[in-house]
């Protein structure tokens, strides 16, 4: 079967290299080069055990004050406001107390098989020295944050995510360069991450066309179906039909899809980082500032500092403020950091207001797949959204329950 992958992100290259796996013609188109987009720039977390909505437990009664902070995790730019209220007011009705179970339950079925459904991939890419199974670190800096956390890690381990409780002491030991305001922690040991996630999905889009899949890079600009449903794809001016076609563009697939009347709440949470090149300090482990919301992750290339949630739009420049914010950040994590030499970056985390992403087959054309929308959590659902869309067009049985990501629950 001939099969067209539109975004090579890593959740689109993984989905082409399960295809391929699978005996079927692939090819895997993008306007720019594999990973150049979110997944250049993403904390790199692996995280099997991530269950929580972002409209989770007590988040809507913190975001005035996140709002007001300069430095705080989340920013709405004035003249974005009025487009993204809808899309808000969606967001905090799934986070009432009755949503966030059912919620809960669809992400972690997603992600606590990433290691597993992302193995065979990076065996066949020779990859593995690129992903660390050490678990992952969450600090707390006074016992009210600590305990305002509680509902969070409650529902984590009522779906069986193994966590242990850290005292003070316990910090210091495993991350001696961790400032002495941290006084409680979590350690999360069956979560990991990536040393490079653009090398990551570089990599595997290698060993994808080494394989005998084809890479276009062109951009798609139009969606078409023939009399026997068949996918038709404008790119660059020239068609390309396929028997199915799959949409894994991120935060642009709400405009390929729009001219086939399909409308979806889909928004772009700006998300930024700051890589500092030559730490003086090298944790073993991604650890997370709870407070601030800050994911800080040891790569191959410096200490990588990401976090924040930006509302301005895909097509607004970047706001370099708030990189700069994580920066200032960053020292309040470790004191001793020397925080010189830094790169910035921003990139486009696309979000439903449910936190859950869409997987299965396009209204009305059941040979077009859709396969976007994870959020933060990307680069960990990658591989199982890969073996799910594998699994639906190959007419298989899918690995779980794909009813709480199909679109029409909107």
């Amino acid at each position: 079967m001939k099969v067209a992958v539109v975004g090579a992100g890593i959740v689109g290259v993984s989905i082409a290299s399960y295809l391929l796996r699978d005996g079927h013609d692939v090819v895997l188109i993008d306007r720019g080069e594999p990973g150049d987009g979110c997944s250049k720039g993403n904390a790199g977390g692996l995280n099997p055990g991530s269950c929580i909505p972002l409209s989770g437990p007590g988040v809507m009664s913190k975001v005035p004050g996140y709002l007001l902070d300069p430095l705080g995790p989340l920013h709405i730019a004035p003249r974005y406001l009025l487009k993204a209220l809808p899309w808000l007011l969606k967001f905090a009705a799934a986070g009432r107390p009755h949503h966030i179970n059912p919620i809960a339950d669809a992400l972690y079925a997603l992600h606590c098989h990433t290691f597993e459904n992302l193995a065979p991939l990076i065996k066949n890419a020779k990859c593995n020295e690129l992903v660390r199974r050490s678990g992952t670190l969450a600090v707390y800096k006074t016992d009210e944050s600590f305990a305002g956390a509680n509902k969070d890690w409650e529902i984590r381990a009522h779906r069986h995510v193994r966590q242990e409780r850290l005292s003070a002491k316990d910090l210091r030991d495993i991350v001696p360069e961790l400032s002495d305001k941290y006084r409680h922690g979590i350690l999360l040991p069956d979560h990991g991450f990536v040393t490079n996630p653009q090398g990551l999905t570089q990599t595997l889009a290698q060993a994808f066309v080494q394989d005998g899949g084809r890479l276009l890079r062109a951009n798609v600009e139009a969606i078409k179906f023939n009399e026997s449903n068949s996918v038709q794809l404008t790119a660059n001016g020239e068609m390309i039909e396929t028997d199915r076609g799959v949409i894994a563009a991120g935060a642009w697939s709400a405009r390929l899809l729009k001219p086939l009347g399909i409308r979806l709440p889909l928004e772009t949470q700006r998300g930024y980082h700051v890589m500092v090149a030559d730490p003086d300090i090298n944790p073993s482990l991604p650890i997370i500032s709870a407070d601030a919301k800050v994911y800080a992750t040891p790569m191959e290339d410096g200490l990588r500092f990401a976090g924040t949630v930006e509302f301005a739009g895909l097509d607004a420049p970047p706001n370099y403020q708030r990189a700069d914010a994580l920066k200032i950040l960053a020292k309040e994590m470790f004191p001793k950091l020397t925080v010189e030499t830094v790169i910035r970056w921003m990139g486009h985390r696309p979000c439903f207001p449910d936190s859950l992403p869409v997987i299965g087959p396009a209204p009305q054309h059941p040979t077009l797949m859709l396969a976007f929308g994870h959020g933060h959590y990307g680069l960990t659902a990658a591989s199982t959204t890969a073996r799910l869309i594998a699994e639906l067009i190959s007419g298989q049985a899918p690995c779980i329950d794909t009813s709480p990501y199909r679109i029409d629950r909107f």
